[in-house]
């Protein structure tokens, strides 16, 4: 027995390989579109299990990946993407939030502790230099840096 007659006979073992292939792939990537392709893989499978020709076994891996792609995976993704009404991410949470000065903080350097947790901090570009001490409201975040505003006075009482 060749190679070739090999493949041909087992394509469900080479089938199979290319889904578990996909498979990892996806655990890595996590874009779900490489398990839509094992599917396909699976599909593939199918056929070669049931005697079908290999040219047959393309085309249904073909078939039910397109399939796949186009009407499982929009489903899937807006799933996982969908969150509760009012949903903030951890980073969205400090936004409001006051943040007490650490070192002076202008537009080029400074620091703040916001939730107990010491931030590279910025001035917000109109805002003055806040000096250590005061405390400042978080306006946004961008990569590790929270931008801030001076926070507005407590009127007395």
């Amino acid at each position: 027995m060749t190679t070739a007659e090999w493949i041909i006979s087992n394509a469900w073992v080479i089938w199979l390989a290319v889904f578990l292939l996909l498979a990892i792939i996806e655990m890595l990537s996590l874009d779900l579109y490489f398990i839509m392709l094992g599917v396909g893989a699976l599909g593939g499978v199918a056929v070669a299990l049931s005697g079908g020709p290999m040219w047959l076994q393309v085309v249904v891996f073909c078939v039910v990946s397109l399939l796949m792609i186009l009407l499982v995976r929009p489903i899937a993704v807006r799933h996982l993407k969908k969150s509760p009404e009012g949903f903030r991410t951890n980073i969205e949470r400090l936004i409001g939030e006051d943040a007490l000065i650490l070192e002076p903080t202008s537009r080029l350097s400074g620091s703040a502790k916001i939730h107990g947790e010491i931030w590279t901090a910025r001035a917000e570009a109109n805002s003055p230099t806040m000096m250590p001490g005061t405390y400042a409201v978080v306006r946004r975040v961008q990569g590790a840096t929270a931008y801030l505003e001076p926070a507005p006075l407590a009127p007395e009482n």
